[in-house]
């Protein structure tokens, strides 16, 4: 399969770890294949490592892994390695691509876009909470994204869209609780090895309430420095500006908060004397997105609302460094970043609705899935060529 500007593979797993990892694996086979070749590339540039050198190391993370997140989460991606025929090596070099792709992790001594926003009753003019982002990534993985839903009783569903292979990135989940991230940039010196993100996001969207959701932030170790946005239907929205070392957080100002890709809350003293954002862009995006949304506490509708979201995730002040993010010819084609994916989520109803690719190119399509329907009412979907339907 292949992902155009208005569709996304859809794929539903569900039972025990292994059987839910077969599952994604033989699903997304093709993309999977597709991510690995992708990568291998971009392993040679960024991390100057080859293939077989990747596959060497990458066993280092399964202790990491085992004594953060347990077992099961290892099973999951030992199923994924077998249901798409490739060494788990690979499985766990895909979930530690956000390392890879910016040097080589495994010695002593991260620049993934994104905008990220948070809407809450006080901010809206149908008293729902929304969440969403433009997820920016590299343009020669844009194929490789897939929608995942993940049935795992007594665990809550989780609705996600992620990369092929991958265990966990953002999303939201049947508790009500949702994900979203962005990168910071920046290692501090004498960083060890860490658990790479989508494990942490994982354990966030396993979580069934926002304690459990910072309890799986706070134990993490971790290599880089990344931002989350936690967002619950209730209406409380946490901002944590994660790094190796201590963490900051913001809340919402007026039922708004809105992030990008600079320390916002503070700049850890570690690199405070050298610190530049990564992203200049950023500067801009996170300003140009709150300057819309303000537009959202008088829409008259849920539909008006939506309407107000989507014009400000396909903003193209600064384009192609823009919130909606185009490939920049001046860089290198495997440094080329692009908005991979756009979701808006009414935490309230339930709802997700996502575009992929370039959100100026195509409506939010809604999801069939629900995050608050029950598993046994749950619309079939098929696992292997399902596309998603344009749903209005």
């Amino acid at each position: 399969m292949t992902t155009d500007a208005s569709t996304l593979p859809l794929i539903e797993i569900r039972g025990g770890p292994r059987e839910r990892g077969r599952q994604h694996g033989e699903a997304a086979r093709e993309q999977i294949h597709r991510a690995i070749a992708f990568y291998e590339q971009l392993y040679a540039r960024s991390a100057k490592l080859s293939l077989a050198e990747v596959r060497e190391r990458a066993p280092m993370w399964v202790p990491i892994i085992e004594e953060y997140a347990g077992r099961d989460i290892l099973e999951e991606v030992e199923g994924i390695a077998e249901g798409a025929e490739v060494p788990c090596a690979d499985i766990l070099a895909l979930n530690g691509r956000g390392e890879l792709s910016y040097g080589n992790p495994f010695l002593d001594e991260s620049h993934a876009g994104c905008s990220s926003f948070a809407l809450t009753a006080e901010a809206t003019g149908d008293g729902h909470v929304y969440c969403g982002q433009n997820w920016d990534w590299r343009a020669g993985a844009k194929d490789t994204v897939i929608m995942l839903r993940i049935v795992q009783p007594p665990k809550p569903t989780i609705i996600m869209q992620t990369e092929a292979g991958q265990i966990g990135r953002q999303g939201a989940n049947s508790a009500g609780l949702a994900l979203n991230a962005n990168g910071l940039g920046g290692r501090f010196p004498g960083t060890r090895l860490g658990v790479p993100s989508p494990y942490v996001r994982r354990r966030v969207l396993d979580s069934v309430d926002m304690h459990d959701a910072l309890h799986a932030i706070f134990t993490s170790s971790q290599t880089y420095c990344g931002n989350v946005l936690l967002t619950h239907r209730d209406g409380v929205v946490i901002d944590l500006e994660t790094t190796p070392g201590r963490h900051g957080w913001l809340y919402p100002h007026d039922g708004m908060l809105v992030h990008a890709n600079h320390f916002q809350a503070f700049v850890p003293e570690q690199i405070a004397d050298s610190y530049r954002p990564f992203s200049p862009d950023s500067l801009y995006r996170t300003v140009r997105i709150e300057q819309v949304l303000r537009n959202a506490t008088n829409a008259a509708d849920s539909a008006a609302v939506r309407d107000v979201i989507a014009t400000a995730m396909r903003d193209h002040f600064g384009v192609p460094n823009s919130v909606c993010n185009h490939p920049d010819p001046r860089r290198h084609p495997l440094e080329q970043n692009q908005t991979v994916a756009s979701s808006t989520v009414d935490l309230t109803t339930g709802e997700y609705r996502v575009v992929a690719g370039l959100p100026c190119e195509s409506k939010y399509t809604k999801l069939p899935w629900n995050l608050y329907e029950r598993d046994e009412d749950a619309t079939e979907v098929p696992t292997s060529n399902g596309r998603l339907a344009e749903v209005r």
